[in-house]
């Protein structure tokens, strides 16, 4: 089954990340405030990045994977994909 890793940007700035294996009909969830407690909270939201993967594992791996990022990190992965984040570490991010 095919599944879908997703960010959406918060109206707090923050970021929310998931995983599905129906991208539109969940974001239109989260958008009804209906999707999780953090995102309806945080209406409205924007899906800012997502990736289709051919397993919904996959999808669910990345989703864990890039929670334990910060959000300078995340910014990062929006803005550049997984080169701008190359070599990334606590001792080497942007601006230190």
């Amino acid at each position: 089954m095919v599944g879908y890793t997703y960010i959406l940007r918060c109206a707090d700035g923050t970021f929310y990340v998931g995983s599905t294996n129906d991208l539109w009909r969940r974001i239109e969830t989260h958008a009804q405030g209906l999707g999780s407690a953090y995102t309806a909270s945080r209406l409205p939201v924007e899906l800012v990045w997502w990736e289709e993967f051919a397993r919904i594992d996959e999808a669910f791996r990345w989703e864990k994977r890039i929670q334990g990022w910060s959000h300078a990190k995340r910014q990062a992965f929006i803005n550049g994909g997984i080169d701008a984040i190359r070599g990334w570490s606590a001792r080497h991010r942007p601006g230190r």
